[in-house]
């Protein structure tokens, strides 16, 4: 078909060409997005005197009209047309006639694509926000359930220290939280309109920006046309923190599949979130966590594909921009679809509480608090180390747990161990009396959680 920038052709584009440029394909997917612009355009151009009341009216209902057709099925959008804009217009102007031309008055592809592409990431923001929103309600209520369910914390994979799993469930909340906020951000520094900066310095049409900007919900419009049209730092800026998004899921999602397995059997995934294998009838796998883990790459690969296609572009608008589409709308899809099943998953997975106890006894988890018991009853801290490792070594040996020895064993080792060590060393006393800011003790995890409790409850507000 006829372009809509014909005029200064005088021949058809190659078929290739066309393929190759078109961009219909993807980019209808912010349908509503360019019906949404447009009637803020046209009602703003009858408001400054550009169009009379009836040629903004026709073509409002008209752009309704197509609307509701399309989402209806009766009307289809179809590839023999360029882009989302030119599908547009054009059926507009099948059915209103000459006032659908005035539409485009004011106002060029280079803005008007700038306007769609930044109205439904800023949709898109809203709705990552939200799965965030609905992940930390989930993990907040499962720490206040587990605020006394003993674990092994772990540093190397080696582990390390008793905690709980409310605190080591509470350390992705921390990071999913600022996840949530670093959204918000993005949603701040986005949200100025670039209708009306044209293809690249403005109108001469007496347009009123900041009336479009706030019938759109803007905070204003953009303060430099040449920027408006070529500026795709908010998109960088979402799939950098869509990144750090899957760089968590995919990090809770590494720890799940090792909690999974044979040799922690920390969890136990619901069967909805699990599959079997075709051959091996025992198996039960973590393949929700896996996808999730492998997805990250492709959302990393959004960022780098677009980091790399904006570094040498100079301004305003040229062509490369328009790979910004296809590999956001992918990377939008895939960070919210991991956020959707992945919560899924946690809310209905089973921890086995009796395991993982168990597992933080075995583990000389207790270790550094039996040299702090040492280091009590007066002994440098260097000697109460070197005495603890003799120790560690003579329970390897035995295959026991520093708690397993008779006081009699712990006395050959050093003379200054009494009786009390027991209550010293004990899961409970390890994690209990660790009680500063951020740390694993009841006391403090409580505190922790009711501020987490009060900032999703600003967040609902």
């Amino acid at each position: 078909m006829a372009q809509l920038w014909g005029g200064r052709f005088t021949k058809e584009t190659d078929k290739l060409v066309y393929q190759f440029n078109a961009s219909i394909s993807f980019d209808q997917r912010f349908f509503h997005q360019d019906i949404e612009g447009s009637i803020a355009h046209v009602v703003m151009l009858e408001k400054q005197g550009i169009l009379t009341k009836q040629e903004k009216d026709d073509i409002v209902k008209g752009l309704t009209g197509i609307r509701e057709d399309v989402d209806n099925g009766i009307l289809q959008i179809t590839e023999e047309y360029e882009d989302i804009h030119s599908f547009v217009e054009a059926n507009l102007i099948d059915r209103i006639g000459d006032a659908g031309k005035k539409l485009h008055t004011g106002r060029s592809r280079n803005d008007q694509v700038a306007l769609d592409m930044r109205l439904y990431t800023r949709q898109e923001v809203v709705h990552t926000e939200e799965l965030l929103k609905e992940l930390l309600d989930t993990l907040l209520a499962m720490m206040e359930e587990h605020i006394d369910t003993y674990m092994p914390g772990f540093t190397h994979l080696q582990k390390a220290q008793p905690v709980t799993l409310a605190h080591h469930l509470g350390a992705y909340f921390e990071m999913f939280k600022r996840d949530l906020l670093r959204m918000q951000d993005i949603y701040k520094r986005m949200n100025f309109c670039p209708l009306g900066a044209g293809a690249l310095a403005g109108t001469t049409y007496p347009l009123d920006r900041g009336y479009t900007a706030s019938l759109l919900g803007f905070e204003g419009p953009t303060l430099n046309s040449m920027d408006s049209v070529s500026d795709r730092d908010y998109l960088i800026e979402y799939l950098a923190a869509a990144s750090t998004i899957m760089m968590h899921l995919s990090r809770f999602s590494e720890e799940i599949i090792i909690w999974n397995s044979n040799e922690y059997r920390f969890v136990e995934i619901d069967d909805a979130y699990s599959t079997g294998s075709s051959i091996m009838p025992q198996k039960k796998n973590p393949d929700i966590a896996e996808l999730v883990r492998g997805k990250t790459g492709r959302v990393y690969g959004a960022l780098m594909s677009l980091l790399t296609t904006m570094k040498g572009i100079p301004l305003a608008y040229n062509k490369d921009m328009q790979e910004d589409k296809e590999l956001t709308f992918d990377a939008i899809d895939t960070v919210k679809g991991c956020l959707a099943l992945f919560e899924g998953m946690l809310k209905t997975m089973k921890f086995r509480e009796d395991v993982m106890a168990k597992s933080a006894m075995n583990g000389f988890t207790n270790a550094t608090d039996a040299a702090d018991y040492l280091v009590n009853k007066g002994v440098p801290f260097r000697d109460a180390h070197s005495i603890i490792g003799k120790l560690v070594l003579y329970c390897i040996d035995k295959g026991c747990s520093i708690d397993e020895l008779s006081l009699d064993e712990l006395k050959s080792i050093s003379p200054v161990f009494e009786q009390d060590i027991y209550d010293a060393i004990s899961l409970k006393t390890c994690v209990e009396k660790r009680l500063t800011v951020g740390a694993p003790g009841q006391d403090a995890m409580r505190k922790v959680i009711e501020i987490n409790k009060s900032f999703l409850e600003k967040l609902a507000k």
